[in-house]
């Protein structure tokens, strides 16, 4: 009684906070459906000429096999907090999970450019606790061993303190060691993609949550992020046929799954269909076409914006000797939901970071993490590099930038004619545009609409400024909880660029 007592505390805290801002972006065309004579522009994000910013450790470090953010990063006051995957290339007690152990590390900076390593001093590793590995503690051994993805959730307002910060991974563990069972979906594996969950007081030292994995007398799972929205967290990732399938039944190949859990305790057997590549789902599929570990996923309280891999399987059969993933290829794409478990690309194929050139660092293969922070006038992205030829090559993480929300644009497509867009409806005491390439001669004209599409007298503003944060300045105050929509008029002679809508109670 006392646990449902505090939940429901946590929940009348926190839901009014996610809805204290909401953004409409660019690219959201459930919320700017309405457009005459506009069109969109995405961007292609910058890398930063340090790259890559996070690197590997020397040898006899914990990260030293790799520094890669399967991951997350989060800003916390002053300082950037990283949780990313090292790589220990051996095993290193008996009844370890098979496989790599790829260890929780930790990060910080204060600029998102330069990072340190604190001396965590939590974990024996190599005769010595100082390294940068956060502890896991679990009933038992193999859950604490992290192969694959992690993703960080930072949740201030939850009244258990330890539990402040939650987190999901996944363990490839021995099935003797999986207590409940495992689905009959499939075949049977040297191992198990577990699905692991933890909480923490301060990220740094973790207890996992039970004495199973969240996915066992359910199906493999290849968990790949932890949000938060509405009522349920969420967890995506991805699998492949024959655990997943096209609607039909049909195989597929990598897409990106969903589950739900109420209290973090309890999570659903049943799976959404998340998101598949067009050319997965189209008769007959695109060769070679999938997507990679779900998505890396930023949650801005009415929306969620993500990164995914696109992945193009190699043009031929790798060379005799060579793993069997090499010469695959990676670029990141760009995904929005309005409802936290179906995604979609708003332009599909759209890469918004691509892989380097050959002879970069980054030429192979690149992993998105969950890793977005607005700084100043920039969106701040990490990534890492992917050797799938797995040799390890430069398998380390960079940085890439934006302007701020400025994943895409909408401006106007015929020269000759002006546009406008009209958004859905909402509530709000303030009103305020990312918007860039207005003139003198050409500003924007603002309207308040009602639900039914009429003008509400005594709301129009002329938009004279550009700015990252722009307030619509009204003759008067917006009527407090009456549902509203914004139109917005771009003359014939406007070069304007709007990126974002942001609504504030």
């Amino acid at each position: 009684m006392k646990r449902l007592f505090l939940f429901a505390l946590f929940l009348l805290i926190t839901l009014p906070l996610l809805g204290a801002e909401q953004v409409f972006f660019a690219f959201d065309d459930h919320n700017i459906a309405w457009q005459y004579n506009l069109k969109l522009t995405l961007q292609k994000a910058q890398k930063h000429p340090a790259n890559p910013v996070l690197r590997r450790g020397p040898p006899g470090s914990p990260d030293h096999g790799h520094a890669i953010l399967y991951g997350t990063v989060l800003k916390q006051g002053d300082t950037f907090r990283m949780w990313y995957l090292g790589m220990v290339e051996k095993e290193i007690k008996a009844g370890q999970a098979p496989g790599w152990w790829r260890p929780m590390c930790y990060a910080e900076s204060k600029d998102g450019i330069h990072w340190t390593k604190p001396n965590l001093c939590l974990v024996d590793y190599n005769g010595s606790k100082n390294n940068n590995i956060c502890r896991i503690e679990a009933e038992v051994f193999s859950m604490t061993r992290i192969n694959d993805f992690l993703s960080v959730l930072h949740e201030p307002e939850d009244p258990d303190p330890a539990k402040r910060y939650k987190c999901a991974y996944i363990a490839h563990m021995p099935f003797d060691e999986v207590k409940g069972g495992r689905s009959k979906i499939g075949p049977n594996e040297r191992r198990w993609g577990a699905t692991i969950y933890a909480t923490s007081a301060d990220g740094l030292s973790w207890k996992v949550v039970g004495d199973r994995p969240a996915n066992a007398g359910g199906e493999r799972f290849e968990v790949s992020s932890l949000y938060r929205f509405g009522d349920f967290y969420y967890s995506t990732g991805q699998l492949l046929s024959p655990w997943t399938w096209r609607p039909d039944g049909s195989d597929i190949g990598r897409d990106m799954l969903a589950y739900r859990s109420p209290d973090f305790v309890t999570w659903s057997k049943a799976k959404a269909r998340a998101f598949a590549r067009p050319g997965q789902l189209a008769n007959p599929p695109i060769k070679g076409q999938q997507m990679h570990m779900g998505a890396g996923l930023w949650n801005r309280g009415n929306v969620m914006l993500g990164l995914h891999g696109m992945w193009q399987d190699a043009a031929e059969a790798p060379p005799k000797g060579e793993s069997w993933n090499y010469g695959v290829r990676v670029d990141l794409g760009l995904l929005v939901s309005n409802d936290g478990v179906h995604f979609r690309e708003p332009v599909p194929g759209f890469t918004i970071i691509p892989r380097g050139k050959e002879g970069e660092w980054d030429d192979i293969a690149i992993l998105q993490g969950h890793a977005f922070v607005n700084e100043g006038d920039k969106t701040m992205l990490w990534y890492s590099h992917w050797d799938t030829g797995s040799k390890l090559k430069n398998m380390e993480i960079g940085l890439a930038t934006l302007r701020r929300d400025g994943f895409g644009h909408l401006s106007r497509k015929a020269p000759e004619n002006d546009g406008h867009f009209v958004t859905s409806t909402f509530t709000a005491q303030k009103i305020s545009l990312n918007v860039d390439g207005i003139t003198p001669d050409a500003a924007l004209k603002a309207q308040l609409i009602d639900h039914l599409d009429r003008p509400v007298p005594g709301f129009e503003a002329q938009i004279t400024e550009n700015g990252l944060h722009q307030e619509i300045r009204w003759p008067q105050p917006l009527p407090r909880g009456k549902k509203l929509a914004l139109r917005v008029d771009f003359p014939a002679n406007s070069k304007a660029q709007i990126f974002a809508v942001y609504l504030k109670e």
